[in-house]
This record gives C-alpha cells, structure tokens and sequence, in this order.
C-alpha cells in the first residue's frame, strides 16, 4: 500500500506546483498589461484591438470608467469559454479580468512617456506580455481569441481570419468615431502586442522540426549528435518513388529538433556526407518533454 501512497503524493504535488506556476503567471499578466494600458495607452487616449480595443475605444467615447467596461465586455466571451472550452480555463479567464479590473482601479502606475511612436510600440509590447503570460497560465485577458474560436467552428474562416475580420471592424470604427490616426496608432500598437503575444506563446526559442532521408543515415545521426548535440528519432520506412523510379528498400529516416539558428550548420553537415539527401524542414510552435537541451559537446 505504501507505493499507490507515494505516488498520490507526488501526483498533489505535481498538481499544486501546476497551480502556483498558473496562478503566478497570471499575475504577473495583469500587472503587465495594467502596466502597458496606465502607464502608456489610458492617459494618451490609444486603443489597442480586441476585446481591450472594444473596451479603450468605449471608455475614449464615454468615459466610462474602463475597469468596469473590461468585465462587462469580456462577460460574453467568458461565458463562450465556459461553453466552447472548458469550465476551468472560463473560471481562470473571469479571475483574471476581476484581477485585472482591480489592478486598474487601485493600483497607480506612473505615465511613462508621451511619444506616440513610444506609447504604440511599448503600450502594445507590455500589453501583449500581459496577455501572452495569461495564456501560459491557463486564461485569456482578451476575449477575442475565444470569439474567433466559436466562429471558425460555425463557419469557413480559421481563427486568424476572423481575428482580423474583428480588428478590421475595430480600427475602422476608431477611425470614425475618433480620427484617422488614432486608428493608424492603433494598428501598431496591436501589432507589437500580438507579436508579443506569439512570442511568448511559442516559447523563447523557436524550433524548427527537420525529417531527413538518405542512405547515409547512421552518418548523419552521429553528427547530429556529435557535432550538434542534439537528439534524433528514427523511423523505419520503405522507398517509394523517386529520381530513380519505383524502388521498393527499407531506408532509415530520422528526425530531429534544432533551432532556427542552427539550420544552417546541420543542412552543410548533411551536405557534405550526402548531397542529394532529402530534408524537409517544419516550424514547431512550441516543444516540451523529450531532450530539448543541448547535450555537452567534447
């Protein structure tokens, strides 16, 4: 009885360290974006897009006190998360947007800069952390994502497309009702927040997936590993068609994960064991488990 015991153990460990980790960068989210929008967008009259630029371009027309318009305008998208993605990610998401209502109401952070290049470009950078930090937690600041998740699944558009159909709308309606350069801001500073936003999500580094066929196989491992550091997966296959016509052989392929700055010294070493070998090579969002550490070179 005592093994199932210990396992419990470590599995509510596991668990409450998940939590913490979820709970600690949620927090740190919010006090980005209340950063990003007190200190830059607010006191200069920016928008942003999404749900944030809905609730921005609300309180420039209203003044209606923003926090409030935050949980008023995401309570739709909350309640779609509940229904399209999850209880627990719904709940996280309606924590964090009281959070960061509260933020906003009793926490004072000073007006950094009144340079409209500056505040679009930095307003959007820690907005888009905010958010991007969110999203590692477990929740979203900004509904939109939601919205565009529930239509793409009603209709023919992906997710980015209709992202970009409801900051159209957005930036348009700005450009109406306020002017035409608060819209063009407006566009740069979502830019820099969404590239903030895939920044973050897709992980520091960016890995490239590369699947490599030749005969050469067992050569090319060895540098990968040995000259690269880096680990290798291989697969059996059979030859099917090619320069040389139908071929029916067993053929070793591997494949392997390395950076982007890396590309280039693993496709030469390839090159030159086997000129002709076939390599495809695929962007990989994000990479967990596995040996994604380098390994030490002698």
């Amino acid at each position: 009885m005592t093994k199932p015991i210990l396992q419990n153990s470590s599995q509510q460990n596991n668990l409450v360290l998940q939590y913490g980790k979820d709970a600690l960068l949620i927090i740190v989210g919010v006090l980005s974006a209340s950063f990003g929008l007190e200190g830059f967008l607010l006191p200069n009259d920016f928008i942003d897009g999404g749900v944030t630029g809905i609730s921005l371009l609300i309180n420039i027309l209203t003044d209606i006190n923003l926090p409030v318009l935050i949980i008023i305008v995401n309570l739709p998208f909350i309640w779609l998360a509940y229904t399209q993605v999850s209880k627990m990610f719904a709940l996280k998401t309606l924590l964090a947007i009281g959070l960061l209502a509260l933020s906003l109401t009793f926490i004072s952070f000073p007006i950094v800069t009144t340079d409209k290049l500056l505040i679009a470009v930095f307003g959007g950078f820690f907005l888009g952390a905010g958010i991007g930090l969110s999203i590692r937690g477990g929740c979203v600041l900004d509904g939109t994502e939601v919205l565009a998740l529930f239509i793409s699944r009603k209709t023919v558009l992906s997710v980015g497309d209709v992202i970009i159909v409801i900051n159209v709308i957005i930036f348009s309606a700005a450009a109406i009702l306020v002017n035409i350069e608060t819209a063009m801001y407006a566009m740069l500073t979502y830019l820099g927040a969404s590239k903030t936003i895939d920044f973050l999500i897709h992980g520091l580094e960016e890995f490239t997936g590369v699947t490599i066929i030749s005969e050469h196989s067992e050569e090319i491992r060895k540098v990968i590993i040995e000259k690269l550091g880096r680990g290798v997966t291989i697969f059996n296959g059979k030859r099917g068609f090619g320069k040389r016509g139908q071929i029916n052989e067993d053929l070793e392929i591997i494949y392997t994960v390395v950076t982007r700055l890396e590309i280039q010294k693993l496709t030469d070493e390839i090159a030159n064991i086997d000129n002709s070998a076939f390599i495809i090579q695929q962007t990989i969002n994000d990479v967990k488990g596995g040996m994604i550490k380098k390994l030490p070179l002698h």
